[in-house]
C-alpha cells in the first residue's frame, strides 16, 4: 500500500471536514415532514458528492427488489457501475434457471479498471429488501444534513450501497489514495431470506483450485455508523405438537396439541438459554402458531414458527446449545408429541472493532473542534439482528458498519438523514484505508 497516497487522502479528509463544520438546524417534528419526488438543492457547504450519493440511493429505492425480485435493480447497479470504469460480472445464484449470460437471479462482482483482480478488501452489502415496497421520498426544501429520506430499503441496506459505492470512488479517484486491484466491490441477492446470495458466492471461492486471499471483508448493514463488535446468532425453527382429537365438552379423552404447546411455549420463554458479557441473554421469539380447526373440537395438531437469537459462541455451532435446551423442555412436557424442524442456525459472531483510527492532522485555527475524534476512531454497538457475515466462509477480518437505525428497519417508516448517508461514506472510505493497512 502507497502509505504517502494515505497520508494525502487522510490529509484531504481533514481539510474538508475543518471547511465543513458547522451547526446542525434544529430538529424538526415528525409531523412537520412532508416528502417531494425530488431531491432539491442544498444549501451550506456541502461534500462534492452529495448530489451523486443521493441520485444513486434515491435510484435504488425507487426500484423495487423485494428477495427473489433483485433483476431490476441488479441490473441498474450492474450498469451504472460499468459505466464508471468498473468491471462487472454477475453471478448466477444457486437456483438461477436463466440464461449462461443472464442469470435469472445473480450477485454483481464489480472491480475498478479493465480486469479481474484478487483484492485484498472485499466491501459487500445485499441488494434485497423486505416486504412491502415502500416508494423514495425526500423531505421537502433545501437539502442539508438534517433532510429526512425514507422508503423501503433507505436504511436496510440501500444506503450502505450507495455510500459504499461512493466511498470507493472517493478514494479511487478524489483522493488517489488506492489501486483499482486493492478492493472489490460485492453487492448480493436474498440475504433477507436466509443469505442465498452470500453462499452462493463462499462455495465459488471453495471450488477454486487458488482462491483469492482478501484480508478483510467490510459489510454493510444498518449500525448507525458505528463499528460493530458482533452480533447475536440465530436459530430458525418450526416446531409441531400432535395430540389426540374429540369433542370439547370431554378434554380428558383427548389430548390437546394447542395445550402442550402452550405449556412448552412458557417453559421455554421462561428458561435460561444461555448468555455471554458481550451480547446479553438468547431470545426468543414466537412468530407464528397455528392450531386446531375449532373452538369446541380439543386439536389434534399445533405449530408454530420460531426464531431465537443466539448470544453465545462458538459461532459454528453455538446455536445447537440453544436447540438442545429447547429439545429438553419439549420432552419434558411430552416426549411423545413434539417435532422440532430447525432450518439452519449459528452462534454469536464476532466482529474486528478494534479500529483505533488514523492520525489526522489538527483542524487550522477556527475549524471544528471534534474532527480529530471523528477521524481518530469509531464509536462501537452489540447488534441482535443476522446478517451474511457467518454465510461467506474464510479466515479475513470481519467489519461491520453502516448508516441508519435497525429500530426503523423493515418498518413502515423506514428513514435515514443526508448526514447519515455522508457521515457512513466517511466511515466507508476510513475502513477500507485502515484494512489495507493490516
Amino acid at each position: 500500500m502507497r502509505t504517502a497516497s494515505i497520508a494525502a487522502a487522510i490529509s484531504l479528509v481533514s481539510w474538508a471536514l475543518c471547511s465543513e463544520q458547522r451547526l446542525l438546524s434544529d430538529a424538526r417534528s415528525d409531523s412537520s415532514v412532508r416528502f417531494g419526488a425530488s431531491i432539491g438543492s442544498s444549501k451550506g457547504n456541502p461534500p462534492a458528492y452529495r448530489d451523486a450519493l443521493l441520485e444513486l440511493h434515491k435510484a435504488l429505492i425507487d426500484i423495487e427488489s423485494i428477495s427473489g425480485n433483485e433483476n431490476a435493480v441488479g441490473d441498474f447497479l450492474a450498469g451504472y457501475l460499468s459505466d464508471r470504469g468498473y468491471t462487472v460480472d454477475l453471478q448466477a445464484v444457486a437456483s438461477s434457471k436463466g440464461r449462461p449470460d443472464r442469470p435469472e437471479r445473480f450477485n454483481i462482482l464489480a472491480w475498478h479498471g479493465r480486469g479481474r483482480h484478487s483484492p485484498r478488501v472485499v466491501v459487500s452489502s445485499h441488494i434485497d429488501v423486505v416486504p412491502p415496497h415502500i416508494p423514495y421520498g425526500i423531505e421537502d426544501g433545501p437539502v442539508d444534513e438534517s433532510t429526512m429520506i425514507r422508503g423501503r430499503g433507505s436504511v436496510d441496506a440501500k444506503g450502505s450501497v450507495a455510500a459504499m459505492v461512493l466511498a470507493l470512488d472517493e478514494l479511487l479517484h478524489r483522493d488517489k489514495a488506492i489501486r483499482d486491484e486493492d478492493v472489490m466491490l460485492l453487492f448480493v441477492v436474498g440475504e433477507e431470506v436466509g443469505g442465498e446470495g452470500m453462499r452462493t458466492f463462499s462455495d465459488s471461492l471453495a471450488r477454486m483450485d487458488q482462491p483469492p486471499s482478501f484480508g478483510a471483508v467490510i459489510f454493510g448493514e444498518p449500525t448507525e455508523n458505528k463499528l460493530a463488535c458482533g452480533h447475536k446468532g440465530g436459530l430458525f425453527c418450526e416446531m409441531t405438537a400432535k395430540g389426540v382429537p374429540g369433542h370439547s365438552g370431554y378434554p380428558w379423552l383427548g389430548k390437546s396439541a394447542n395445550e402442550l404447546m402452550v405449556r412448552a411455549l412458557a417453559k421455554i420463554l421462561d428458561a435460561d438459554l444461555g448468555s455471554s458479557e458481550l451480547f446479553g441473554n438468547t431470545t426468543f421469539n414466537i412468530g407464528r402458531f397455528d392450531g386446531g380447526v375449532a373452538g369446541n373440537v380439543i386439536p389434534e395438531h399445533a405449530l408454530v414458527k420460531m426464531a431465537a437469537r443466539v448470544a453465545v459462541g462458538p459461532e459454528k455451532t453455538g446455536s445447537n446449545l440453544v436447540r438442545s435446551k429447547i429439545e429438553a423442555i419439549l420432552n419434558d412436557v411430552d416426549p411423545d408429541a413434539f417435532h422440532l424442524d430447525c432450518t439452519h442456525g449459528y452462534g454469536s459472531v464476532e466482529c474486528s472493532c478494534d479500529v483505533a483510527g488514523i492520525p489526522t492532522p489538527p483542524c487550522p485555527r477556527g475549524g471544528g473542534e471534534n474532527v480529530l475524534t471523528v477521524l481518530s476512531g469509531f464509536d462501537t454497538i452489540v447488534v441482535n439482528y443476522g446478517t451474511d457475515i457467518p454465510n461467506l466462509a474464510g479466515d479475513h477480518r470481519r467489519y461491520l458498519y453502516g448508516p441508519g437505525n435497525i429500530l426503523v428497519a423493515h418498518g413502515a417508516r423506514e428513514n435515514l438523514t443526508v448526514g447519515d448517508l455522508e457521515t457512513a461514506v466517511e466511515g466507508y472510505k476510513k475502513l477500507i484505508l485502515h484494512a489495507l493497512k493490516e
